[in-house]
């Protein structure tokens, strides 16, 4: 007597399910390993930090969201409409300009952040005490100023910072605060990430001008018409400490500021700023 059809179904169901297990596992992995590897491709690509100016006294349009980064840790702004600024130096070697900008900032008791890298503390530990002595923080802009996105390896990136750190402690006798500030403003998410983990608060900035070229200085007139307009609520300023021009203006812009109704802040506030936490 011949098997029906039925019977022979029946027999084989096992088998199809194997087999269609099998295949649909094998398609899952695929799947799941291509999905994993566009993932990490996509956290390596590198980024310019960015600024669109849209209107006078409002906050520009960044490249990166304000949800985006404060996953990482990192900021760029205070969102509110309270007239506060934050001031953020640059320093990536000395020129001369770096005590009468600490002269105008005391002139008006503003606190600022000064992102320094190796060569500045090495060259200038006089100048870097004076800041925190003077109520200011000094934040790490790493050792060497390397294109940091091109660092894929969390032991490089973290030497980067730490090599910094330790300097700065045996110079000044107390700990680096973990103030983070990518070099060129250039990073990835896998960046973002490894600077979260380990413990460093980054920080962009929503307002800057083309202050750092040594023999091609901007007039008081071109900085003003930059950051005079272009100051809001909540602005991380960075201006750089190598820049003559700023050494000249900074009194009579801190003043222009004041005139407008703003006040000065450390980034220490930002950080406690409800502004921050919501994002």
């Amino acid at each position: 007597m011949k098997p029906s059809l039925k019977h022979i179904l029946r027999s084989c169901a096992p088998l199809f399910l194997l087999v269609f297990a099998y295949f649909a596992g094998q398609t899952a992995a695929y799947f799941s390993e291509k999905t994993a590897g566009v993932s990490a491709e996509s956290q390596a690509v590198s980024t310019n930090w960015g600024l669109s100016f849209q209107e006078e006294g409002k906050a520009p349009i960044a490249n990166a969201s304000a949800s985006f980064l404060s996953q990482y840790n990192a900021y760029y702004m205070e969102e509110t409409d309270e007239k506060k600024i934050y001031l953020t130096f640059d320093c990536g070697f000395e020129s001369g300009c770096t005590p009468a900008i600490l002269d105008a900032l005391k002139k008006h008791n503003a606190p600022a952040t000064f992102f320094i890298v190796g060569n500045y503390l090495e060259t200038s530990p006089d100048l870097v005490k004076r800041m925190v002595e003077e109520g200011h923080t000094v934040g790490n802009h790493t050792y060497h100023h390397p294109d940091m996105s091109k660092i894929s390896s969390k032991e490089a990136f973290q030497e980067e910072l730490q090599s910094l750190e330790a300097l700065y402690e045996e110079t000044i006798g107390q700990p680096m605060p973990k103030f983070y500030r990518p070099p060129q403003g250039i990073y990835s998410e896998a960046n973002l990430q490894m600077a979260c983990e380990l413990g460093y608060q980054t920080f962009f900035w929503s307002l800057a001008y083309v202050d750092w070229y040594q023999d091609d200085q901007p007039s008081k007139d071109e900085a003003f018409s930059k950051l005079i307009p272009r100051i809001h609520p909540g602005a991380v300023v960075l201006l750089h400490n190598t820049s003559q021009t700023n050494a000249e203006i900074l009194d009579e812009l801190l003043t222009k500021w004041e005139d407008m109704g703003y006040t000065f802040h450390s980034l220490n506030e930002l950080l406690q700023s409800e502004n921050v936490k919501q994002l």
